[in-house]
C-alpha cells in the first residue's frame, strides 16, 4: 500500500530528528542546564531588609536634619551600588493601612531618575510628587501640604537633574499644547539668568544645567511663597525645604 505523501514527510522528519547529532544534542542539554543553573540564585537572608515601615512614633521622633542626613546617607549607598534587597511583599503587606513617610520629593517626570533607589528607600518612606521640570502648581502645593501638614513628613526635597528635556524646551521656547503652559512655568529661570560666559542655547550642557538650578531654586521659593502653611512650618522649624540636582553620570545629588 503507498504511503500518503504528506504522512511519509512527517516521518522522514521525525527520524532526522530522532537520529540527530547526539554530540549536538548534549550540547543544547547541557547549555539548557546551564541556563537553567542560572537562574537558581541564593541570597543571604542577612542581604534582605526586612524592617517594618516607619510608624507613627518613629516618624514623630524624627527630626528635619535627621531626614535630610538619611537621604543623604542613602544617596551614598546609591552612588556606591549598596542597594539592600528589600522585601516588598512583606512592606507591602506592612504599609497597607496607614503609612508615615519622613519627606517629600518633587522630582521630574524623566524615567532616568528612579527616585526611592537615588535615596536608599522603599515604600512607605518618601511621598514622591513628579512632573516635568519639577514646578510647583496649586494641585502638587496641595499634595506637599498633605505630605508635610497632615501626614508628618519632615522635609520637601525640589530634585532637578541634568540633561533635562524640560528645561532644554524651555530654553528654546517650545510651544506644544499643554506643554506650552507647563513650560511658562520653567521660562522663568531661563530668563532670570543675565549673564553667562558661553552659549546661551539648549545645545550648551552648562547652560543648561545653570537653568536647571535655578529653576529648582525658583521652586523652593514659589513653594515657601504660595504656601504658608508649609512657610509657617519651616519657620517654625518643623520642616526644612531644600534643592537638589541629580547626576546623571554618577548618581549623585549635590543639595543647595
Amino acid at each position: 500500500m503507498k504511503m500518503p505523501a504528506k504522512l511519509s514527510l512527517l516521518l522522514f522528519i521525525l527520524l532526522i530528528n530522532a537520529c540527530g547529532n547526539p554530540g549536538r544534542d548534549k550540547g543544547l542539554q547541557q547549555d539548557s542546564d546551564t541556563s537553567s543553573s542560572k537562574k537558581d540564585v541564593v541570597i543571604d537572608s542577612s542581604d534582605v531588609l526586612e524592617n517594618k515601615v516607619l510608624s507613627f512614633e518613629e516618624q514623630q521622633s524624627l527630626t528635619p536634619q535627621r531626614v535630610l542626613d538619611i537621604l543623604k546617607e542613602g544617596n551614598e549607598d546609591f552612588i556606591n551600588d549598596r542597594l539592600t534587597i528589600r522585601n516588598n511583599s512583606s512592606r507591602v503587606r506592612a504599609a497597607s493601612m496607614s503609612q508615615f513617610p519622613k519627606a517629600v520629593i518633587l522630582s521630574c517626570l524623566d524615567s532616568r531618575v528612579p527616585v526611592e533607589d537615588v535615596f536608599h528607600r522603599g515604600i512607605g518612606d518618601v511621598f514622591v510628587a513628579r512632573v516635568a521640570g519639577n514646578i510647583v502648581n496649586e494641585d502638587i502645593l496641595g499634595s506637599i501640604e498633605y505630605g508635610c501638614k497632615v501626614a508628618g513628613a519632615k522635609l520637601i526635597l525640589v530634585l532637578g537633574h541634568e540633561h533635562c528635556g524640560a528645561v532644554k524646551s524651555a530654553i528654546d521656547n517650545v510651544k506644544l499644547g499643554n506643554i506650552t503652559a507647563l513650560l511658562s512655568k520653567i521660562r522663568p529661570a531661563v530668563s532670570s539668568i543675565k549673564e553667562f560666559k558661553g552659549d546661551m542655547n539648549s545645545k550648551n550642557d552648562s547652560y543648561v544645567h545653570a537653568v536647571c538650578e535655578q529653576n529648582v531654586r525658583l521652586t523652593v521659593e514659589n513653594i515657601r511663597k504660595n504656601s504658608p502653611i508649609l512657610a509657617e512650618m519651616e519657620k517654625n522649624k518643623q520642616l526644612i525645604i531644600i534643592g537638589g540636582v541629580y547626576d546623571m553620570d554618577s548618581g549623585r545629588v549635590t543639595f543647595f
